[in-house]
């Protein structure tokens, strides 16, 4: 299913949420920031890359004045003090979090289980769910104090149908989906905090180009074109719509 409301998103649709992006300098991520941003969003941006948040906080301040926030956090190296320091941050600087959209992932390696290399599979599992999950469980506090919060995960067709040789990559997706699941469940009902999956699709970007190195880049979707549903699922437009499983594309 494609996102069920908001598209395309009103200009102020995010207008004074406050909204943090994992993978923020990544293809999607940096794509969702810019949209974000555009709608009214005040952003906190996590990455790995301190050159590429700079670039991305100086591009989002000439655009939109002073609305973002970086926050250097390698999901694959932080520890529980990394966590707690960015929680801190975000209640400090904003009193609450209106939205969390986890962008950051890595593929691994297309190879057959039997196969596997172990500390490859280790690390594609930590960034894509544990870390995913460690950042969510510190911020529920920031959460839990907006009016109208959105969790976004980001996953992938992988994570719904098995497929041969996606390895690490499709298992952290479909726990992904479970993830997004259970906590959609725990929330519903008692808070105002909904929880969504979200499939971008086939998108030009350097993940994609390492999983189909041969592929024809003129026939992928810019990043910049799978932002909207990002957005409408973060705004109010898609207030009530928790525990979905939705694609960017048709």
């Amino acid at each position: 299913m494609t996102v069920p409301a908001g598209l395309p998103p009103a200009p102020d649709a995010l207008a004074g949420k406050v909204v943090a992006i994992t993978g923020a300098t990544g293809g999607i991520g940096r794509a969702v920031a810019l949209a974000a941003a555009a709608h009214g969003a005040r952003l906190i941006l996590v990455g790995r890359n301190v050159k590429k948040l700079t670039g991305l906080h100086m591009e989002i301040s000439a655009a939109h004045g002073d609305v973002a926030l970086m926050a250097p956090l390698d999901l694959e190296k932080a520890v529980a003090n990394d966590y707690d320091r960015l929680a801190d941050a975000v209640l400090e600087h904003y009193g609450r979090l209106d939205g969390l959209v986890h962008c950051a992932g890595q593929l691994g390696t297309l190879t057959p289980i039997e196969g596997y290399d172990v500390p490859t599979w280790c690390r594609v599992l930590h960034v894509n769910l544990t870390a995913a999950f460690a950042l969510t469980q510190v911020l529920m506090p920031a959460l839990r104090k907006s009016a109208s919060a959105s969790v976004i995960f980001t996953t992938s067709s992988v994570g719904r149908e098995g497929r041969a040789f996606w390895g690490a990559y499709a298992v952290s997706k479909f726990a992904v989906e479970g993830l997004s699941q259970v906590l959609a469940a725990e929330t519903s009902g008692s808070t105002a905090i909904r929880v969504n999956a979200l499939n971008p699709g086939a998108v030009k970007t350097a993940m994609r180009r390492q999983a189909y190195p041969s592929e024809d880049l003129a026939r992928l979707t810019e990043p910049a074109a799978v932002a909207a549903p990002y957005v409408a699922l973060l705004s109010d437009a898609c207030a009530g719509i928790t525990g979905g499983s939705f694609n960017c594309q048709s």
